[in-house]
């Protein structure tokens, strides 16, 4: 394994690890105003949210690794504390990485990448119209992080007012995630896009409590067939079926079959898995627990 010690490294080397690595990042496409009303708007893709009570977004610009300057972002929010951070998805991000160019300050990025301008409702710098959802924000606090080349500036801002696009929005007319057509950053002008094809779910353990791969019996446990998120999913589950549902199971043509097999362990782990991957965990168990 390659070791790096940060301090042995420049501010680029640190730059271009952390970003491969601590990736996907979602983008904060900002736009701002100083104090003579001159618009920004830039996207920064050290970002999320970090509260929901109160609701409160953290993004950081940066000092410039190259010289050490900072962003008009960065000196628009502390004249005019707000900001609105527009969500980028891939019918925009082109444009989004357009509005990234250095301009000289005073430049309108709307324009310059082809956006329109959307009027906010309670704080000064405009929305982008194109973009899926659009929170407008005050600027709570801004913290430095340093002073060198490549130096964060943590900027905390409270979600006042949060605007969602009809064509994101599913039959319960909540946000569904499959037509939001996310995009992230990655390291280098690595991007990447959230479609359907890679959208998956994974069943949070906060109702019950897991037994924990640990109390997986271990011939499941070291199976050379199922994986280590296999045995994440059959460690989530409360409780085992019961001998009833297990000899039900068992009981089947198909079940039979498999355990009858010259490499039945091998087949029944094969099947579990495939029942692990289309989310089945109880049958995947019964499966597994088939075999005395």
């Amino acid at each position: 394994m390659l070791t790096l010690k940060t301090s042995e490294l420049s501010p680029v080397e640190v730059q271009s690890v952390l970003n491969c690595a601590v990736a996907p990042r979602p983008i904060c496409f900002a736009s701002t105003v100083d104090r003579e009303g001159n618009v920004n708007l830039s996207p920064f893709s050290y970002f999320n949210v970090f509260s929901v009570n109160p609701p409160i977004c953290v993004f950081s610009p940066s000092r410039r690794v190259r010289d050490n300057t900072t962003k008009h972002t960065l000196e628009n929010i502390r004249e005019v504390p707000e900001c609105v951070i527009n969500i980028v998805n891939y019918n925009m991000v082109h444009q989004a990485s357009l509005a990234s160019v250095e301009y000289p300050k005073g430049t309108n990025e709307f324009i310059k990448a082809g956006f329109t301008m959307l009027p906010s409702e309670m704080v000064k710098p405009p929305r982008v119209a194109e973009s899926p959802v659009q929170l407008e924000c005050l600027v709570k606090h801004i913290t430095p992080l340093g002073d060198g080349a490549g130096a964060g500036n943590l900027v905390v801002a409270e979600v006042k007012l949060i605007h969602v696009s009809e064509s994101v929005l599913g039959d319960n007319g909540k946000i569904d995630q499959r037509k939001m057509d996310h995009v992230a950053r990655l390291g280098g002008d690595w991007y990447c896009r959230v479609t359907n094809d890679n959208l998956f779910e994974v069943t949070k353990p906060v109702r019950s409590i897991g037994i924990g791969v640990d109390a997986i019996p271990f011939a499941i446990r070291n199976s050379k067939v199922l994986t280590g998120n296999n045995l994440g999913q059959l460690g989530n589950v409360e409780a085992l079926p019961s001998l009833e549902q297990i000899a039900g199971y068992r009981s089947s043509w198909e079940i039979q079959e498999l355990l009858n097999a010259d490499d039945a362990e091998m087949q029944i782990h094969l099947k579990a898995k495939k029942l692990l991957d289309e989310c089945k965990v109880m049958e995947a168990w019964m499966v597994l627990l088939a075999k005395k």
